[in-house]
């Protein structure tokens, strides 16, 4: 059953998740970190969800993808956030770094299923 709104979508679901998960993690960084690890780290996450949003309305196929591989460039700007807050002593970053794989993984065949079905 195709989906009738982006919340439908696993994808984003999974993507919302992580974004909340990042908000309430990045909620005990250093106050120092405030204009700088936390609000990137913030943005970048938001920016998966969001472009998995714009990618949902647009109507080429094409331009659908696009929007995926962007989400999926923003989840590796939050991997190496992971990473490095993690090497800071900010954070653990197991969990994350899970919901981050099941996300790129989705993402993936989210977006080739897209231009599989544009040449189709």
């Amino acid at each position: 059953m195709a989906a009738k709104s982006f919340q439908d979508l696993i994808v984003w679901q999974k993507a919302h998740g992580f974004t909340l998960q990042v908000y309430a993690s990045t909620q005990g960084f250093p106050k120092e970190e405030i204009y700088g690890l936390t609000a990137q780290f913030r943005r970048a996450a938001v920016s998966v969800a969001a472009n998995i949003v714009e990618g949902f309305r647009k109507q080429s196929k094409v331009d659908k993808a696009r929007f995926f591989n962007m989400a999926e460039g923003s989840l590796e700007e939050c991997r190496y956030y992971l990473i490095l807050a993690h090497d800071l002593g900010h954070m653990d970053k197991r969990s994350l770094w899970e919901l981050s794989d099941e996300i790129g993984r989705l993402l993936n065949a989210y977006r080739a299923a897209v231009l599989a079905d544009a040449k189709g």
